[in-house]
């Protein structure tokens, strides 16, 4: 994390009605493996609004993302430590040593101890959080320069002794005699050894979000092959993008004790038929999540230099883009956990004055292939946005040509903190490279939560 800133059809749901309406529409990713052409440079409006400051990216890099288990900014940008005014960063799995990870992390990397430093925690939409945020301390005047990003590492995770041996090792803690020491330890059995692992479950549904994404799969009607074909899609992109240099986010990192690392490794296309071999993950034996269809455990860490517009032009800088109107929603976290992305998306193209035509980008996150699809589905329903959005008409699903090209969370990974950041830097980076104007982010996170924001490229 310092270098990260020194280098920069059981249980069918309740709304089982939905297959109803969404099982006559299969949707095919096997004639969209191509990356989108080049797109054509458009005339449109610019989103700048009358007295508010223009927020832009100055630069945005990551360390490879890493599947679980296995093997900076300021060197990018060269930017003065002491003008960094704020620095905010998200996390999902916290270590109590470090719970103000951002704080930790600014210090390590040397940072004055007179810049604050925050984290934040909105589970997969945790680094738009920070992001965010920062816009807002831009925005209102508070800074002009603000480091935001997030970081997970899902190979070293707090594991905590069970919640009897907890009690019982605080209480002999508390305990002033050796005869209330001895009587405490007489209650002890084994089972207090058992460990308690990282909730991997909805607090407020007990269901794992794999078996949600299993029965949102069902409920749209996505089959395993939909499911798969996409997930192949989105590995051979990041396959390409990755061999064309394209991830140009990406900086070295030395893992302790091992080697150095420069790549994602979790990049791994196959085949339809070797994917359709593996088992069900989530819901046996009939379900349709499998390990090659979903988002593995990544570490991972990002951060973004955010800047006043005037400020990074004052001190020399070519921004990439700009941040612009941004929204966050959340819904039934049963049901319409993963759906975020369906009910953002038409809320943030309202505030910012844009249709689905008018974005050359759409960099969407992937927790699982069946939840993508789910939302493609939704969003293309006259009939949901009717009966569950409250909306007269659809918005429409995003067009696959213009869609993650570059690969998403299935292929690249998903450090849970630190996505949100990788998303926005694809959007900005791809309007650089294929000549668009808008690009739209979008994520789903645990508890039925999503966000969405516009970033439009920066003039060349």
């Amino acid at each position: 994390m310092t270098s990260i800133l020194t280098y920069t059809l059981k249980n069918l749901p309740s709304t089982s009605k939905w297959a109803l309406r969404f099982s006559l529409r299969p949707l095919s990713c096997s004639s969209q493996l191509r990356a989108a052409p080049a797109a054509q440079t458009k005339s449109k409006k610019t989103l700048a609004k009358p007295n508010i400051r223009n927020i832009v990216v100055v630069e945005g890099v990551r360390i490879p993302f890493l599947q679980s288990g296995t093997s900076g900014l300021l060197h990018r940008t060269n930017v003065p430590k002491d003008v960094v005014d704020y620095i905010i960063f998200g996390t999902v799995i916290q270590e109590v040593k470090t719970s103000n990870v951002a704080r930790e992390a600014a210090l390590g990397a040397g940072f004055s101890d007179k810049t604050p430093a925050h984290t934040v925690t909105m589970a997969c939409i945790s680094a738009n959080q920070a992001m965010t945020t920062g816009v807002g301390l831009i925005a209102s005047g508070q800074c002009d320069v603000v480091v935001a990003g997030g970081v997970e590492l899902m190979s070293d995770v707090p594991i905590r002794h069970s919640r009897k041996m907890r009690k019982m090792l605080l209480d002999l803690n508390k305990a002033k005699t050796l005869g209330q020491r001895l009587s405490l330890i007489s209650k002890f059995r084994l089972n207090f050894l058992s460990p308690e692992l990282p909730a991997v479950a909805e607090f407020s549904t007990s269901e794992t979000m794999g078996h949600s994404a299993d029965r949102l799969a069902a409920a749209f009607a996505v089959s395993r092959l939909d499911q798969d074909e996409y997930a192949l899609r989105s590995h051979s992109l990041a396959k390409k993008a990755q061999d064309e240099g394209l991830l140009s986010d990406v900086v070295p990192f030395k893992v302790p004790g091992k080697d150095t690392v420069t790549k994602d490794n979790g990049i791994r296309p196959s085949s339809l038929e070797q994917m359709a071999k593996l088992k069900p993950a989530f819901i046996k034996p009939y379900g349709t999540v499998t390990a090659a269809n979903s988002s593995f455990l990544t570490d991972g860490a990002s951060a973004m230099l955010i800047m006043a517009e005037e400020k990074a032009l004052a001190m020399g800088y070519k921004p990439k883009a700009y941040l612009r109107d941004f929204v966050y929603v959340s819904q039934d976290p049963k049901d319409q956990l993963l759906l975020g992305p369906t009910y953002a998306t038409p809320k943030v193209l309202e505030r910012a004055g844009l249709t689905m035509t008018d974005i050359d980008a759409f960099e969407f996150h992937e927790a699982f292939s069946g939840q993508i699809l789910a939302n493609f589905k939704a969003m293309d329903s006259d009939w949901f946005a009717q009966n569950y959005m409250g909306r007269k008409t659809k918005v429409g699903s995003p067009p696959l040509e213009k869609f993650n090209n570059w690969g998403g969370s299935l292929s690249l990974g998903h450090p849970f903190g630190a996505t949100g950041c990788r998303l926005v830097m694809a959007a900005a980076n791809r309007l650089r490279k294929e000549g668009g104007q808008y690009g739209l982010v979008a994520a789903c996170a645990a508890g039925g939560q999503g966000h969405a924001m516009i970033v439009e490229a920066y003039p060349k």
